[in-house]
């Protein structure tokens, strides 16, 4: 039925009222005789409304004589009634098709590029992998090797595990899994030792294979070994193996930073001013002036791409650009003033960088306060595993 409507509308329908007391049974035979009437409306007890297409139109005379049932048109729709009521009006209707023409080539190309990724990536770098690939803005879908660019960006990227590509309407949807780090593991058939990848203070060793260089309690430093790769017996001498402990130390995790008391501060004076920018491909249209009528001002800009459909990008971008008036005062700050602000953000910092959080044992603070600043220094105890493989060499 669904096609039978569309079609009607291609070649035209009319809307009409069947007005009389067998409204009802005019309905009925048309239906029986395969006459097809939609988006059937009862107005009142005599009066109903109707759709029906030109062709069975010309059918439902006898039909209405024999109902004794009077239909009116009421509504005249579709294309060739469309054409009809615009054919006087020629340029508006070369204008429709030039823009209709110009949607079809449009679509041929891509006008938006999505990047999305599992974890955070540079999206310049990728952005830049693709147009070396021939992925870019503007060009013709059918010149895309989609496999092409795959390859080159796990060539090019040992980070991304997997790459996707995915092309709906004018826009291509580019997916990235990230790669997982993994450490560098020594096959278990090779002779290694196990050095200290970081300072600290061993709070706990047990060696399941190979010869403890250092004690509970005893400071070590990057690069310091901790087990040796080797066993010696006073019969056997001395037998290299493949090194194999757990081990446990102390680390830190520091920052120093220092802050001024007299400093520049940055308001906002509540004055606001909105540009726009229209760009048609590399084509830039300014609708404003390009300086701002303020002295200092922060900018943020806002960019949107038209589109028709969900993925149906034109290439056409709308630029927002609103410039916030800001006003310059030095301001003094008391050292609690200064602690309060920063001390939070240094801790932030810092924790980012711990990967065991739950290992973090104690935190110091340390506040040193001169006539100008004051120099915050925040230092993390982290218990962590230490120590890495180095392989043997002969």
């Amino acid at each position: 039925m669904f096609i039978k409507i569309l079609l009607s509308y291609i070649l035209g329908y009319i809307k009409i009222t069947i007005e009389g007391y067998f409204a009802e049974r005019f309905i009925n035979i048309c239906t029986n005789k395969k006459i097809l009437l939609w988006n059937i409306k009862k107005i009142n007890q005599a009066t109903s409304s109707a759709n029906i297409s030109i062709k069975d139109f010309k059918k439902i005379r006898p039909i209405s004589k024999t109902t004794k049932c009077k239909i009116e048109i009421k509504n005249k729709k579709g294309l060739p009634f469309l054409f009809e009521r615009y054919k006087k009006r020629k340029i508006l209707l070369i204008l429709f098709l030039i823009l209709i023409i110009n949607l079809l080539i449009i679509s041929n190309f891509i006008w938006n590029i999505e990047i999305e990724c599992d974890g955070e990536i540079n999206k310049q770098e990728i952005e830049d992998i693709l147009t070396k690939s021939g992925l870019e803005i503007g060009k013709l879908k059918s010149n895309i090797d989609t496999n092409k660019v795959i390859q080159n960006i796990r060539y090019e990227r040992e980070d991304i595990a997997w790459a996707g590509i995915k092309i709906n309407g004018t826009n291509a949807i580019i997916n990235l899994i990230k790669a997982t780090e993994k450490p560098n593991i020594i096959p278990q058939d090779e002779y290694c030792n196990i050095v200290s990848d970081k300072e600290g203070i061993i709070t706990k060793i047990n060696v399941q294979n190979g010869t403890a260089t250092v004690k509970v309690g005893e400071l070590v430093k990057k690069g310091t070994p901790l087990v040796n790769g080797w066993l010696e017996g006073k019969y056997t001498g001395i037998r290299y193996v493949h090194s194999i402990a757990d081990i446990q130390a102390k680390v830190w995790y520091s920052k120093k930073q220092r802050v001024y008391k007299s400093q520049e501060v940055k308001t906002y004076a509540g004055n606001c001013e909105t540009k726009y920018k229209i760009k048609i491909n590399n084509f830039e249209i300014n609708l404003f002036k390009t300086l701002s009528k303020f002295q200092n001002y922060d900018t943020i800009v806002e960019n949107k791409k038209l589109k028709i459909f969900s993925d149906f990008y034109l290439p056409i971008e709308i630029e927002k650009i609103q410039n916030s008036e800001t006003e310059k005062t030095q301001k003094t700050f008391s050292a609690e003033e200064l602690k309060e602000i920063n001390i939070p953000i240094i801790e932030k910092e810092i924790e980012e960088t711990i990967k065991n959080k739950e290992g973090i044992i104690n935190k110091q603070i340390n506040i040193d306060e001169k006539e100008k600043y004051i120099d915050i220094e925040i230092i993390y105890e982290v218990l962590e595993e230490i120590g890495i493989e180095e392989k043997i060499v002969f």
